[in-house]
């Protein structure tokens, strides 16, 4: 998706995936510039830890308290943005449902909690472990728990791996499912909202969105959509396939 938008507007830019555990993502992003890397975008498990190592944080960063991309400057200082927040409003698109239930308690789900919350929804989140989404909710001025909504956000890992099931998880009667996991073929939850007639926005939908936003601030260019999902789509597909 970012090498189709790269190549489409000319940029001799390469991005590439770097599998990392949390125990070197400090030592590993503070040595990044000095390899020749612009910036980079953060996935489960990193968003908290991204907030930490992050010389300076954009005020959608602050406000929920993770980031999910990093600019690096030639004078050493690391710039943290969050644009999970503002790629789920985009991919939502108007007009926006009055209610919603975020599912979920990490990085994921502080930013579609916080971004519902700034555009005047009525949010509770829902965790599995009840303590952590309680604090969530009371940190960002939501309600806890499964309640009834018409928009219902999975930030969970749920749908990552094809054995993973919806057993547990608040399935309400909700007109529209945004699932933020994107995978190979339709995740459980995908499948589920389709059986219903919800309205589906899916994971490659949001991911898209988040990383238009991303290039947008790595390049100060306008990024090519359509490409980018063309791109998301076809991989999507052939990881499908090859399943």
């Amino acid at each position: 998706m970012m090498n189709a938008a790269f190549a489409e507007l000319g940029l001799d830019w390469r991005y590439l995936a770097l599998p990392l555990p949390p125990e070197r993502f400090a030592q590993t992003v503070r040595a990044m510039p000095g390899s020749g890397y612009r910036a980079a975008n953060v996935t489960i498990p990193h968003k908290l830890a991204a907030l930490e190592v992050a010389d300076e944080l954009t005020e959608t960063a602050r406000g929920i308290g993770a980031v999910n991309t990093l600019t690096f400057f030639e004078d050493g200082r690391i710039a943290g943005d969050n644009t999970d927040a503002g790629g789920l409003l985009d991919a939502l698109g108007e007009p926006l449902p009055a209610s919603a239930l975020v599912l979920g308690a990490g990085g994921a789900a502080r930013a579609a909690v916080w971004a519902l919350r700034e555009a005047g929804l009525s949010v509770s989140v829902w965790g599995r472990t009840a303590r952590r989404a309680q604090a969530l909710a009371r940190e960002l001025g939501v309600e806890a728990g499964g309640v009834d909504a018409e928009l219902l956000v999975n930030a969970t890992p749920v749908g990552l791996h094809r054995e993973d099931t919806l057993e547990g998880l608040p399935l309400i009667d909700a007109r529209v499912v945004a699932d933020l996991v994107y995978s190979a073929g339709a995740t459980p939850l995908a499948r589920w909202a389709d059986e219903r007639g919800a309205r589906l926005v899916d994971g490659v939908e949001v991911l898209v969105r988040q990383g238009a936003r991303s290039f947008r601030v790595w390049t100060g260019l306008e990024p090519p959509v359509e490409t980018m999902r063309r791109a998301a789509v076809q991989a999507a597909s052939s990881t499908s396939a090859q399943a």
